[in-house]
């Protein structure tokens, strides 16, 4: 019988695709919870070379990444920008409509 892949070994690998890991970021920053953009651009990061490599590429100390995206994180605006310029992306802002607010 073929085993099955485990839900995390599919998201990582979905995640490599950088269109699919865009929409998978701005689906996340939809959520009313902050932690579940944080979540997911951990993945992200884990995904696109993970986070010693992010870090290289943002010019951000390893340690201080791991903290950041962890659990517990909070990052600046700056860290946010840096990952996600790493990441081939950037913040941006769009406006809301009525019925969202």
């Amino acid at each position: 019988m073929a085993r099955s892949a485990s839900y995390d070994d599919l998201l990582m690998d979905m995640l490599k695709d950088e269109d699919r890991a865009l929409a998978y970021l701005n689906a996340a920053l939809d959520e009313p919870d902050p932690r579940v953009f944080l979540i997911a651009l951990r993945n992200v990061t884990q995904a696109q070379g993970g986070i010693a490599k992010v870090a290289a590429r943002s010019g951000l100390n390893r340690e201080s990444l791991y903290r950041a995206l962890s659990e517990k994180g909070n990052p600046s605006v700056q860290t946010l920008a840096a990952v996600l310029g790493a990441l081939g992306a950037r913040l941006g802002v769009a406006r809301m409509k009525p019925s969202e607010l």
